[in-house]
């Protein structure tokens, strides 16, 4: 949920900080890249070593990194963070945030930052409700900083009662929460099709081709990190879908695959179609293993469903629809023609003949056309990389 995005966990001095190395592992555990960033008091419930151990990057604890004078760039790691995360956050660290002071590298993080600042309180109830307290949470709400509520429960010092710092579990929800609304996708509906379809000769043998279905998985998990609510209809394939909100229909035919995709596409605002269906199947179908008598074996074939024609007909005025076209000869003449005939905002072209591109890698060479006539090549990369790039185009269209 929080896959891709880089976050500043600052750590200060409250008996909560204990709580951190829980809390930081439910960062990492939803994609989230975090740089811990300790104060000197922080260092006195928790250690460095053990959050450096569970972000698997040094902790930060002051100016200079070592004896020769290397420092930690204060306005570099506010810069990088997508969000800062302070928690717990004490009294002391309130006050100074809300006072301008920069005595420590956290607070010089802090008055460098450009994103956005969530503060997580921790301290005793009768210092929650100090009047000073209340003032210095409401001046740094005015600054734009999001101040997470706090618990209700026993505190350390044996009294019962408001103080607590909030939840792990909830801190992180806010998170989520967060960057779901600033997602470009929010709240879009997208639809995208992998792998091969399987045309059954008989119960053994069967018509497919290679597709691995890794463009459209990576596809799927790109939209679903900026926020989309994704159906992925995939073919036989041994994929699995990391992001757990994407919502998976495993079909085996070109019939298959059409039935799934007609049933939903006419409430989706986003269809990309990168499955390598097959373009014909057996005529007819044998109920038993066919054995092998002749030294010839005839296999009539009939065409399957055309499922991107039938998009490009139906498709409603708002809707973007994706085609791919895999080739390997008149690579431009081919797409084109398939762009127009098939209604297409725009379609997405590889060459077989393109080194590292095509079916079973893990990266791919595109040319994306539109349907007006814009062409724009992309270089060899990632096919996580490359699903961003035809998010980008998408989202130009939006």
């Amino acid at each position: 949920m929080l896959s891709g995005k880089k976050i500043v966990l600052g750590i200060t001095g409250s008996i909560a900080a204990y709580k951190t190395a829980s809390l930081l592992r439910m960062l990492i555990k939803h994609g989230a890249e975090v740089q811990v960033v300790m104060t000197d008091a922080a260092k006195e419930f928790v250690t460095p070593l053990t959050l450096a151990t569970l972000s698997k990057k040094p902790v930060y604890t002051s100016f200079v990194l070592n004896t020769h004078g290397q420092w930690a760039n204060h306005v570099e790691l506010a810069l990088w963070a997508d969000c800062i995360l302070i928690a717990p956050a004490s009294a002391n660290t309130i006050a100074k945030m809300a006072y301008g002071l920069c005595d420590n590298l956290l607070t010089a993080i802090y008055l460098s930052a450009k994103s956005q600042v969530f503060v997580a309180p921790a301290m005793d109830l009768d210092m929650y409700a100090h009047p000073t307290t209340k003032r210095n949470l409401t001046t740094l709400k005015s600054f734009g900083n999001v101040v997470l509520p706090v618990g209700n429960g026993e505190l350390a010092s044996g009294l019962s009662g408001e103080g607590r710092m909030l939840e792990e579990t909830e801190i992180v929800n806010h998170l989520v929460q967060y960057f779901d609304k600033t997602k470009r996708l929010a709240k879009k509906k997208v639809l995208v099709t992998a792998g091969p379809t399987y045309e059954n000769i008989d119960p053994v043998r069967f018509i497919g081709n290679h597709s691995s279905g890794k463009m459209g998985f990576a596809l799927a998990e790109e939209f679903a990190n900026e926020g989309a609510e994704v159906t992925l209809i995939t073919g036989p394939t041994q994929l699995i879908c990391k992001h757990t909100t994407i919502k998976r229909i495993d079909v085996t035919s070109a019939e298959d695959m059409y039935n799934a995709v007609t049933a939903i596409n006419k409430k989706q605002d986003i269809l990309v179609m990168s499955a390598a269906v097959a373009d014909y199947k057996p005529s007819k179908v044998s109920k038993v293993k066919i054995k092998k008598n002749n030294s010839n074996f005839d296999l009539p074939l009939t065409k399957t469903k055309d499922i991107l024609a039938y998009l490009g007909k139906v498709k409603p005025k708002n809707q973007i629809l994706v085609g791919f076209a895999l080739e390997t000869n008149n690579e431009l003449e081919h797409a084109i023609e398939k762009l127009k005939k098939k209604n297409l905002n725009f379609i997405v072209l590889n060459s077989l003949r393109n080194k590292g591109a095509g079916f079973a890698t893990d990266t791919n060479q595109i040319t994306i056309l539109d349907k007006h006539n814009q062409l724009t090549e992309f270089p060899l990369k990632s096919k996580t990389e490359v699903a961003k790039d035809i998010i980008n185009t998408i989202t130009t269209l939006l």
